[in-house]
């Protein structure tokens, strides 16, 4: 019997990492399994302080528990960020659109985060890592504030672990004595300089803060990628994940229902699209 969308099913907090200092993965495990597919979010609920949208930054492989990557941004994350191993919480899910994987098999891909952006995107790039075999490239291309900053480093800053398979640059607005790596914007590693490409026929695929999206597509374009082969992850505004509260309103989709992932070419037009 499928779980009803509006009720949440309970799970236990199994394991709390911390990434930055704002950001922490949460290993939960429902009462019964969630399978969901890269790019689909969950719902998660706290008794007595509300709920809030996240994408699993696990595998999909997984449905027996799964990983969320929080940023400690408001009410309901405070309270989560203040949560123990063995805490209760609930899960409602999965919702939204997927990554169409499928229409990725034999291409180049190319993914670009940006700050807490890389938890969506672990999602998508564990399920590409585990069947590497079907694409022609994978390429990362990470940029945070700091060192610090940085999520998942240690995989990271040592490819992922492929063992060289994955092209993987990293970059920092602001480096500190121990950094050894790039230093600028994430547009400076997007450039030809920096970057590789097969354009003309690869996928992007962008998540983190409206305004790195912005220009990183900008650089995307102008590096010669299609419109509709640039898929972003728009996940913020959304509240109720049903499309019912009309607080993730973009031009005629409705965020939560209709996305969160959409090509470029899909959105291009709307005035809003990149408002914080």
């Amino acid at each position: 019997m499928t779980q009803p969308l509006y009720m949440p099913i309970p799970a236990i907090i199994e394991k709390i990492a911390d990434e930055t200092p704002d950001i922490k993965t949460f290993t939960i495990r429902p009462e019964v399994p969630v399978p969901f597919k890269a790019g689909q979010f969950v719902e998660l609920a706290l008794p007595g302080v509300g709920e809030a949208p996240f994408t699993p930054s696990s595998s999909p492989k997984i449905s027996e528990n799964m990983e969320i990557t929080i940023m400690r941004t408001g009410r309901v994350t405070d309270r989560l960020h203040m949560m123990g191993e063995g805490d209760e919480v609930g899960v409602r899910g999965p919702m939204g659109r997927a990554y169409p994987i499928e229409e990725f098999y034999g291409r180049e891909i190319l993914i670009v985060g940006g700050g807490c952006g890389v938890g969506p995107l672990r999602s998508l790039l564990l399920d590409l890592v585990d069947e590497l075999d079907r694409y022609d490239r994978v390429i990362v291309r990470y940029g945070a504030k700091t060192p610090d900053s940085i999520v998942f480093k240690d995989a990271q800053t040592h490819g992922w672990g492929q063992g060289g398979a994955l092209d993987v640059m990293l970059t920092v607005d602001q480096d500190d004595a121990n950094w050894d790596g790039h230093v600028g914007m994430i547009t400076s590693i997007l450039t030809e300089d920096y970057l590789d490409c097969h354009a003309e026929d690869g996928v992007a695929v962008m998540c983190g803060p409206p305004i790195m999206m912005k220009y990183g597509t900008d650089v995307l374009l102008q590096r010669g990628y299609k419109p509709e082969n640039i898929w972003l992850s728009m996940e913020r505004n959304m509240s109720c994940g049903l499309g019912q509260c009309g607080h993730c309103r973009l031009g005629r989709y409705y965020i939560c229902k209709d996305g969160p992932v959409f090509s470029y070419d899909e959105i291009v037009n709307n005035p809003r699209l990149w408002d914080d």
